[in-house]
């Protein structure tokens, strides 16, 4: 497998869409740091990373009242044949500012956001809506 954060976004949409309470997925400190941004984020309920399988165990977060998951959209931006830098002003901005953009910078993996008050640009690696 070349691109393993693209295998770990499809999982997620997947269970999503399969309306599944719980995925697991291979762990990475990648993946870890994205999974801790989706939680404080409020588009996942909780998250338990297993040491022992090296595996993340993702409890997916939906509305009561209509059973819609908190995840409308995750896509991969960024990918191993085409990688996509921005600058601080130029990071993009998801849903006129609703959703995320996470981007790895050389402070770490944060959000769009946390990315323009730091002042660092960085790879862009996917959209959360």
């Amino acid at each position: 497998m070349t691109d393993t954060i693209a295998d770990f976004l499809t999982r997620i949409r997947n269970a999503a869409m399969a309306k599944h309470r719980v995925v697991e997925v291979p762990a990475s400190k990648v993946k870890k740091e994205i999974t801790k941004i989706l939680f404080d984020k409020g588009y996942i309920l909780s998250y338990k990373f297993d040491d022992e399988n090296r595996a993340i165990k993702i409890a997916l977060k939906y509305n009561p009242q209509t059973k819609a998951s908190a995840i409308q959209s995750i896509t991969r931006v960024s990918t191993p044949g085409l990688r996509k830098y921005e600058g601080c002003k130029e990071l993009p901005r998801v849903l006129n500012g609703l959703g995320i953009a996470i981007v790895s910078t050389s402070k770490g993996i944060m959000t769009d956001k946390e990315a323009r008050v730091q002042n660092v640009g960085g790879e862009v690696i996917c959209y959360v809506y």
